[in-house]
């Protein structure tokens, strides 16, 4: 019988996600609310031209999203990037676009970083083009929307391996090398808000997450005598097309999203890669071991116990604090 019951209910979501992702793409995207005008987003590199000229920049995941933003911006403002993942295809045109726009090499390299020997190849073969880097941003992801009890033990590897050992293997095997080199760095990566929450239907990644974060506060403490730091960012959504097709293909929960967030609207890749670009550069050399959301204020609406009281109204309020002055008594007895 419970097996008959985790069959429906694995049916049921799959039958749910399927009318998701062919549901018509007119409702993938939501206008931001009223109070965002308050909010507009710069898309103009924050930091000063030339901010990372002489320096070198290693992005996992920089192909495409937030990686590619970030490589943009960090290219922009002077850095020979180095961006990897495991579409070389992707990778090379993110490169050569990137490339013409601002006049700086950016470098692709095949990468999976779920297998240590290919990040210990990938880190040689970057050594010999660029030298070790000054900037190691882990960004290489994975995930997927499921029920907890349709989990199975390959779909709960597959995202740990991106996300957590990846990120390990990458910061170990460069932090070494930096280490015997005696070469300074700054390392960031890329979590997310609900690494500190936690998240049902996204349990991998949330765990996984979790793990990112505890690894680089550890590292924070045990290597800064080696010249090296490290910080995290947990960036709240972000509109970005990998991200948003395959966890919210239809657009009927960014309305939800919306509602939650006090800026009244999502965030931008650029406002990403500006805090990204001013957490590794040598404006914030003495930040290290922290973490820091760019969320528009999202975690603090959900964490707050009478913050839907919002929806409530003005009168509401008059009448409580009114009630408070006729009542016969004590109201709090």
């Amino acid at each position: 019988m419970a097996s008959l019951v985790l069959r429906l209910r694995r049916k049921t979501f799959q039958t749910f996600v399927a009318s998701s992702f062919h549901s018509s793409p007119a409702a993938a995207q939501q206008p931001p609310l009223a109070q965002s005008r308050f909010f507009p987003p710069l898309e103009a590199a924050m930091l000063p031209a030339g901010a990372f000229r002489g320096r070198v920049a290693f992005i996992t995941g920089g192909g495409t999203g937030l990686g590619r933003a970030m490589t943009a911006t960090l290219s922009q403002l002077g850095a020979q990037c180095v961006i990897a993942s495991r579409k070389l295809e992707v990778l090379q045109q993110t490169a050569d676009e990137i490339s013409a726009q601002t006049g700086n090499k950016v470098h692709a390299l095949q990468l999976d970083v779920r297998d240590p020997q290919a990040v210990t190849s990938c880190v040689e073969r970057m050594e010999s083009l660029t030298g070790l880097p000054d900037v190691v941003i882990n960004n290489a992801a994975g995930n997927f929307v499921c029920p907890s009890e349709n989990l199975s033990s390959n779909a709960w590897k597959s995202i740990c391996d991106i996300v957590l050992n990846g990120t390990a293997f990458v910061t170990l095997e460069l932090g070494k090398r930096l280490i015997c080199s005696q070469k300074g760095a700054a390392f960031l990566a890329v979590t997310t808000i609900y690494a500190q929450s936690g998240s049902g239907f996204v349990v991998p990644s949330a765990a996984a997450k979790a793990g990112v974060e505890a690894l680089y506060k550890s590292l924070a403490g045990e290597w800064g005598r080696y010249g090296l730091r490290f910080n995290i960012i947990q960036p709240g959504p972000i509109r970005t097309k990998g991200a948003f097709s395959r966890l919210d293909p239809t657009g009927q929960f960014e309305a939800g999203m919306l509602s939650r967030i006090p800026t009244g609207r999502l965030g931008r890749a650029s406002e990403m890669a500006n805090l990204a670009s001013y957490v590794c550069s040598d404006y914030a050399s003495w930040m290290s071991g922290a973490v820091i959301r760019l969320d528009g204020g999202e975690y603090v609406m959900m964490a707050g116990e009478f913050n839907e009281l919002r929806k409530v109204g003005v009168v509401f309020y008059f009448l409580f604090f009114l009630s408070l002055f006729l009542w016969p008594g004590p109201f709090f007895a």
